[in-house]
């Protein structure tokens, strides 16, 4: 994870968009020395976030700091927009050569600290068609800080994301950031969508790394490499270091 701290027009915002810019980039190239596949860059310093379409002023900012993430790095670049704008991401991906997205609420309803967020497969999808970008959608199931209102069973709402909404991957979380995802619940997710990949996508450290990739096509990462392992704080390069040896195994 790259997360961004606040962006300009933020609620609360101090850092200039440059600052913004050499932070984030000089984040990716630290994972990418230490031999991670991708990184996923999130407007995660802007809460309150709203529940679906960002404003022009975030966009517009989240296009430069992937842009120069996208040229400081060989590693596969990701864009997540929070707290659900898919178009916004899809759009911003499209134009920047990002490859992926990461959508929180692709289908179903979820209650959540910004309200009711609906899914929005359909729009997505089309989005996507239309800008022709190639790259992959990759959906939460369940996703952290929300309660589900429809499709309360794992089982179905990842069958539902992955068959109905057409999702190309599907990410596993805990109840928030930095919390772990039950192990119970990553197997059936996996078991019940087993041609699509899936991702563990919150709580994941060097002690869990290695035994959830025996069951997963990947991990999301963050807070556990940050200082004191807290979301907000800088890289530490020994956790790093620890993280990746565990990986590896």
């Amino acid at each position: 994870m790259v997360h961004l701290p606040a962006l300009p027009g933020a609620a609360s915002a101090t850092l200039s968009l440059d600052a913004i810019v050499d932070r984030a980039v000089a984040q990716a190239r630290l994972l990418t020395h230490y031999g991670f596949d991708a990184v996923l860059v999130e407007n995660y310093g802007d809460s309150p976030f709203r529940a679906a379409r960002v404003g022009p002023h975030t966009v517009a900012a989240m296009a430069i700091v992937v842009r120069e993430v996208r040229r400081a790095t060989t590693a596969a670049v990701g864009i997540n927009v929070l707290r659900n704008d898919s178009l916004a991401a899809v759009a911003l991906a499209a134009t920047t050569g990002a490859q992926f997205v990461r959508v929180n609420v692709h289908c179903g309803v979820y209650a959540t600290d910004q309200g009711m967020i609906e899914g929005r497969a359909p729009e997505t999808l089309e989005y996507r068609q239309m800008l022709n970008w190639r790259g992959a959608i990759l959906a939460d199931v369940h996703v952290k800080h929300a309660e589900p209102l429809s499709s309360r069973d794992l089982a179905q709402a990842a069958e539902e994301t992955a068959y109905r909404g057409r999702a190309d991957g599907l990410i596993v979380t805990g109840p928030a950031t930095g919390r772990a995802a039950a192990i119970e619940d990553v197997r059936i997710v996996r078991q019940r969508v087993p041609d699509r990949p899936v991702y563990v996508g919150s709580g994941v450290d060097a002690h869990s790394a290695r035994a959830l990739l025996a069951i997963v096509d990947g991990l999301i990462v963050g807070t556990s490499l940050k200082q004191h392992g807290r979301t907000e704080a800088d890289f530490d390069p020994q956790r790093i270091e620890a993280f990746v040896r565990a990986a590896r195994g």
